[in-house]
């Protein structure tokens, strides 16, 4: 899962991009509305968590232009603007949540799962594949119930491959999904995650379409 924090609070947005990343889920920050529909316009983000109050105009200005594109990546409102005649003016304008500030990480995590479930029409935070369950509230992976021991770019590439089996993802995706903007990435990573992978859950199960990229069996 992959998220745009945009808030110009440094501290806060360091704070929210590596607290969600332990959450395995992968964040990048910007602080102004510029950069948040620059992001938004050439990047796939499975959500955005998005203050009200920044420095070159309001958020709602952000979600407005952003509803007006028809882009519907779902939204988290988090901010000191905590009024109900606010909470009301960015759910109307096309938020999915909002919570405000002070907030716990662990809430914003699971707030995110919450929308992201909901975007793929999934009601439970579990997903059943062939005979391997996995959590992504815990981040687990079972099998005939015995644990199966991912790390956490493992897990949360298993997770894109399985939401939408038979589903080509490509190379660039996959990476996109697995790293944040600033991090350095070998040339062969996705490739390294997919062969461990397959040696903890089987080869058969995650095919290579040649050219294109990989997809997990329907």
């Amino acid at each position: 899962m992959r998220v745009l924090v945009v808030e110009d609070d440094p501290v806060l947005q360091n704070g929210l991009t590596v607290g969600l990343g332990i959450h395995g889920i992968t964040a990048e920050g910007v602080g102004t509305c510029a950069d948040a529909l620059a992001a938004l316009g050439t990047t796939t983000f499975d959500g955005v968590v998005l203050d009200v109050m920044l420095p070159d105009g309001s958020g709602f200005d952000v979600l407005r232009e952003l509803r007006q594109r028809n882009d519907a990546v779902p939204v988290l409102l988090l901010t000191a603007l905590d009024a109900v005649a606010d909470r009301i003016r960015g759910l109307d304008n096309g938020a999915d949540d909002y919570l405000g500030k002070p907030f716990d990480l662990d809430e914003v995590a699971a707030r995110l799962r919450a929308l992201r479930r909901r975007a793929v029409g999934r009601a439970t935070p579990t997903i059943l594949w062939q005979d391997i369950v996995l959590d992504t509230e815990r981040r687990t992976a079972t099998t005939n119930g015995e644990p199966i021991n991912l790390s956490r770019r493992e897990f949360a590439l298993l997770l894109a491959l399985v939401e939408r089996p038979g589903v080509i993802h490509s190379k660039a995706d996959l990476e996109a999904m697995l790293y944040g903007w600033q991090e350095e990435i070998e040339s062969n990573a996705v490739e390294v995650h997919i062969h461990h992978l397959r040696a903890k859950i089987g080869r058969d199960r995650i095919e290579t379409v040649r050219g294109l990229g990989y997809r997990a069996k329907a």
